[in-house]
C-alpha cells in the first residue's frame, strides 16, 4: 500500500477540461497529503494519457515551488519570475540549488488516482492505469465479484493501490465479504446525480465504522464538498475526503481553499 494509514488526505477530483485541470494543479500547495484524481469524464474525454499528464504537471509544480523557495525563501512567489531568477542564480549557486530540488523530487512523488469506474476486465484496466502513471485505480463495487478480485490482484501486481467505489451499493460489507482479498481503500460515495436530484440523500457516513469494525482498511468519502461535510467525514474516521465542486473551475483562491481543507483534515 502506498498511502499511510497514519495520515488524513484530501483528494481533488478533476472532471472538466485539461486546461482547467492544469490551472487548478498550478494553484494547489505541494503536499504529500493531496491526492490528484483523474476523474472519469476527464479520462473519457482525453484518454488514459491524461493520467500521466496530471502527474507531470504536479511534479512540475513541486519542482518550481521547491526551487523558488531555495532562491527566495518560503514566501509566496510569481512562478515565471521565480523560474527566470532561479536559472540565473543557478550559475552562481548551482550545486546547493540542485541538491535542494533533487532532494524534494526524490522524497515526493505525486499520487494520482485514476477513476476508471471499472465494471469489467479488471486486470486490463488496472494495467492501463498503472502503465499511465497512476498510483491508484478505482473499480465499482457493483461489478461482478470476479472482476473486483481480478482488479485487486492486478493492482497488487502493478504495485498500485486498489480502490473499490461503493456508490449505489446498499450493503458494502456484503461485497467485501465475497472478495478473495480486501482492497487498499473502500470508497463510500454519494453520486453527483444523487445529490442533484435527491436532496434527502445523505453521504452514508455510518458505513465507515461498520466497515472499519470488520476490516483493517482505509475509507475514502466522496460526495461532500463543504468544510462542514469534510469535518463530519473526518469526525466519523474517514481517511480520505474527495472534493470536486469547489475545485471544478480554477479560481483565484483555489490554493487557499486547499490549505483550508488540509487544516480541517489533520
Amino acid at each position: 500500500m502506498i498511502l499511510s494509514a497514519r495520515k488524513k488526505y484530501l483528494q481533488v477530483a478533476l472532471n472538466s477540461t485539461m486546461e482547467e485541470a492544469h490551472a487548478i494543479i498550478s494553484s494547489l500547495p505541494a503536499s504529500d497529503r493531496i491526492l490528484i484524481e483523474a476523474g472519469t469524464p476527464l479520462i473519457k474525454a482525453y484518454g488514459a494519457h491524461s493520467i500521466r499528464q496530471l502527474k507531470s504537471w504536479y511534479q512540475e509544480k513541486v519542482f518550481m515551488q521547491t526551487a523558488s523557495q531555495a532562491v527566495f525563501g518560503p514566501q509566496k512567489f510569481n512562478v515565471l519570475s521565480a523560474a527566470n531568477q532561479m536559472f540565473a542564480a543557478s550559475s552562481i549557486n548551482r550545486s546547493p540549488l540542485q541538491k535542494t530540488v533533487q532532494a524534494a523530487q526524490s522524497s515526493f512523488s505525486p499520487y494520482i488516482v485514476a477513476d476508471l469506474k471499472t465494471m469489467d476486465r479488471g486486470d486490463r484496466e488496472a494495467e492501463i492505469a498503472a502503465k499511465n502513471g497512476a498510483s491508484a485505480a478505482i473499480c465499482l463495487g457493483e461489478a461482478p465479484v470476479e472482476t473486483i478480485d481480478s482488479f485487486i490482484r492486478a493492482c497488487e501486481s502493478y504495485k498500485i493501490d486498489s480502490m473499490i467505489d461503493m456508490m449505489n451499493v446498499e450493503y458494502p460489507l456484503g461485497v467485501l465479504r465475497r472478495l478473495k482479498k480486501i482492497p487498499d481503500v473502500v470508497i463510500v460515495h454519494r453520486g453527483v446525480d444523487e445529490e442533484k436530484f435527491n436532496k434527502e440523500k445523505m453521504v452514508p457516513l455510518h458505513e465507515i465504522r461498520r466497515i472499519k469494525g470488520a476490516y483493517d482498511v482505509m475509507i475514502s468519502i466522496a460526495g461532500g464538498d463543504t468544510i462542514r461535510e469534510v469535518q463530519r467525514a473526518i469526525f466519523n474516521d474517514a481517511d480520505i475526503v474527495v472534493v470536486w465542486k469547489e475545485f471544478y473551475q480554477s479560481t483565484a483562491n483555489t490554493g487557499d481553499l486547499a490549505e483550508q481543507f488540509l487544516k480541517e483534515i489533520r
